[in-house]
């Protein structure tokens, strides 16, 4: 079932069927240099199974990206409740396969779940964060309007938070 609907991409929920797609990323060491390592077999399941439950939960969590053309699985992106330095926030994040990076795929993605975390689920803010020297999730984070809140630690390094809010100004 689509959750969210864009030009190129759908999100829809993920399934423990797509481990063996999402460990192209999840699993990559290059794409996750900013993490403190690759996520094993088991960690990949184990990150599914974490999603499943946070669509129960909070009816929303990491969704699984689909390229329309072709119906290829691209990585994940959504909306999960994060514990960002000392507040518990509504976050977005996402991971993209390597070869489909640089297409726009996850500032696509991004902003669908921006307006969908402002006009379904009705968050007032929504945040972002990742390690500062992670420039290519900060230059999303900024192409969907999102500006800098603060900077905490974590896995041992300094991490910039952004906001967006849906309030008029």
């Amino acid at each position: 079932m689509k959750i969210i609907e864009t030009e190129r991409l759908y999100l829809r929920e993920l399934l423990i069927d797509d481990k063996k797609e999402l460990m192209k990323v999840l699993s990559n060491p290059e794409s996750m240099e900013f993490y403190p390592n690759p996520f094993s077999e088991e960690k990949v399941e184990k990150w599914i199974q974490w999603n499943i439950e946070n669509y129960k939960k909070y009816k929303h969590g990491l969704w699984a990206v689909i390229l329309k053309e072709g119906e290829v699985f691209i990585g994940d992106c959504g909306i999960t409740i994060q514990n960002i330095g000392d507040e518990t926030v509504p976050e977005i994040g996402f991971h993209i396969i390597k070869e489909y990076c640089n297409r726009g795929f996850a500032t696509e993605a991004a902003l669908a779940c921006k307006e969908y975390a402002f006009k379904i689920l009705h968050y007032p803010e929504i945040f972002s964060y990742t390690a500062v020297r992670n420039i290519p999730s900060q230059k999303v984070a900024e192409k969907i309007g999102m500006r800098i809140y603060k900077y905490f630690e974590k896995y041992g390094e300094k991490q910039i938070v952004r906001v967006a809010s849906n309030k008029v100004p």
